[in-house]
């Protein structure tokens, strides 16, 4: 039987497996936490030896008893072909029925944030169409999805992603006003991409927006440190190169202090 040699994936079931059993099951389920139990004793201290198949038929029982983690995790693995074949059909059926379920979960619940992820996921796949799984594209399914995650779920990401859909004409249209609205409520909550759009929107200025350099280079001074050493890093620092070269000694100053002040408001969940 083949084994997992990597340690990414078995941290990673570990940690889901975990959150399974905090969480209070019915009884028609308790055989699901039975086998998520056994999979993290075996895990536990196994180091690479853990087979793949052992692994799988402890998420999919916890799957089919209705636990989203072990439905999350399923749908990574599927996405990714980590561990597994790489399934995008089966990868979005597992998203969709995370979604589907618990569109109406508690939005500061313990299951809260895998629920607004797998919304994201879903609206990802209907944004690009999925033919073999027969998903067409469909931007208007995949925009209502994102808003459910950013507006009931008050998802960061999906927040910042909706901002992004006001600053195309193709997708929600063009409109600052809106874009800042969206790019501010992720920011606040530490998502460090958010926090450069919105330092770069205010800091020139935009129609309705007026140009407030100052605070647009402190969110931009936020966002490169916060970033550094992502696959956002790059980005960011051109745009706040950019508005460097556009503000004086005493803006830069000013915002610099500023950022070093509220900084650690700002710095997530």
């Amino acid at each position: 039987m083949r084994t997992i040699r990597g340690n990414s994936l078995i941290s990673v079931a570990m940690a889901g497996l975990m959150g399974l059993l905090a969480s209070s099951l019915p009884a028609h389920a308790q055989t699901a936490a039975d086998a998520a139990l056994n999979m993290a004793n075996m895990l536990d201290g196994a180091g690479g030896g853990v087979s793949s198949g052992d692994l799988l038929a402890a998420l999919e029982n916890a799957a089919d008893a209705g636990q989203p983690m072990a439905m999350w995790q399923l749908g990574t693995m599927y996405e990714n072909g980590e561990g597994v074949a790489k399934d995008p059909a089966k990868a979005f059926g597992y998203f969709a029925q995370i979604a589907n379920q618990h569109a109406d979960a508690a939005p500061k619940g313990v299951e809260a944030d895998i629920v607004a992820r797998s919304f994201v996921k879903v609206g990802d796949y209907y944004r690009e169409g999925l033919p073999d799984a027969g998903i067409p594209a469909d931007a208007n399914r995949s925009h209502a999805l994102l808003l459910h995650a950013a507006t009931y779920f008050g998802d960061a990401d999906a927040q910042y992603r909706v901002g992004l859909l006001y600053t195309k004409e193709n997708e929600l249209g063009i409109n600052p006003l809106q874009s800042a609205r969206w790019f501010s409520l992720a920011a606040r909550k530490g998502h460090c991409p958010a926090q450069a759009q919105l330092g770069n929107l205010i800091f020139g200025g935009v129609d309705g927006i007026e140009a407030q350099p100052v605070e647009g280079l402190m969110w931009l001074n936020i966002a490169q440190e916060r970033c550094a050493g992502t696959a956002d890093a790059s980005w960011i620092e051109e745009m706040r190169n950019n508005a460097l070269g556009l503000s004086s000694a005493e803006e830069q100053a000013e915002a610099q202090g500023l950022a070093d002040n509220i900084a650690p408001q700002f710095a997530g969940f």
